[in-house]
C-alpha cells in the first residue's frame, strides 16, 4: 500500500464529494479523493487566535502523505459522511489539539493543489476563526510542532519563505488578512 493509502485507511474516512456549489454528490474514500488531480470534496480550515491576537500554527506530521512537515493553520480536515462541518470542526480540534473553541464561519472557496507525484488536494473548503488561550496538547501522529505567531510576522514569513507553508494556508491567510482580520480583532475576548 502506498503512503497515501496507509495514512488514509482508517475507519469512517469516507469524504463528502461536492460540486462547485457545495451540493453533495456522493462519498469516496479519503485515499481516492486525493489521488491524481484529486476529486472535489468538502473540507474545512480553522484559524485560532489567542487574546494577544497571535495565530496558532501547526507543523504537519512527517507521516502526512501530503505536505509533511509544512506549516499550516491551527486545524484542517474533512467532515465525514453524515457529519456536519461544524461538528467535524469540534471533533478535529479535540482529536488533533485537545482544544475546544467557539468558532465563527468566515467564507468558503474551492482550490486545487498537487504535491509532486503523491497526490492532490481539490477541496471546497469552509474557513472558520475562533479564540482560545488554552495550550494545545497535540496528537503527535497529526502534528509535529506548534507555535503562536503575530499576523504581521506570519505575512512576512510567507513572503520570505513560502515553500514551508501549505498551499491552503497561503490562500486562506491572504483572504483573512485582506477581508476578515479587523473584524476578528473586535471579537477577541478583551479585545477591541
Amino acid at each position: 500500500m502506498n503512503a497515501l493509502g496507509a495514512a488514509a485507511n482508517k475507519p469512517h474516512e469516507e469524504l463528502i464529494l461536492v460540486d462547485a456549489a457545495d451540493r453533495e454528490l456522493g462519498f469516496l474514500s479519503k485515499e481516492r479523493c486525493h489521488r491524481g488531480s484529486g476529486r472535489l470534496h468538502r473540507a474545512f480550515s480553522v484559524f485560532l487566535f489567542n487574546s494577544r491576537g497571535e495565530l496558532l500554527l501547526q507543523q504537519r506530521s512527517a507521516a502526512k502523505p501530503l505536505w509533511p512537515l509544512h506549516w499550516a493553520n491551527s486545524c484542517c480536515s474533512h467532515p465525514r459522511r453524515g457529519e456536519s462541518v461544524e461538528s467535524a470542526v469540534q471533533r478535529r480540534l479535540a482529536e488533533e489539539l485537545a482544544l475546544s473553541a467557539e468558532v465563527r464561519f468566515l467564507y468558503k472557496f474551492e482550490y486545487q493543489a498537487s504535491y509532486g507525484q503523491v497526490g492532490s488536494e481539490h477541496e471546497l473548503c469552509w474557513v472558520f476563526a475562533g479564540f482560545t488561550d488554552e495550550e494545545p496538547r497535540v496528537d503527535a501522529n497529526e502534528v509535529a510542532a506548534w507555535r503562536h505567531i503575530a499576523p504581521a510576522a506570519l505575512s512576512a514569513e510567507i513572503a520570505d519563505n513560502p515553500d514551508i507553508f501549505t498551499p491552503w494556508l497561503k490562500l486562506e491567510w491572504a483572504e483573512i488578512r485582506a477581508h476578515h482580520l479587523p473584524a476578528l480583532a473586535g471579537l477577541r475576548p478583551g479585545g477591541g
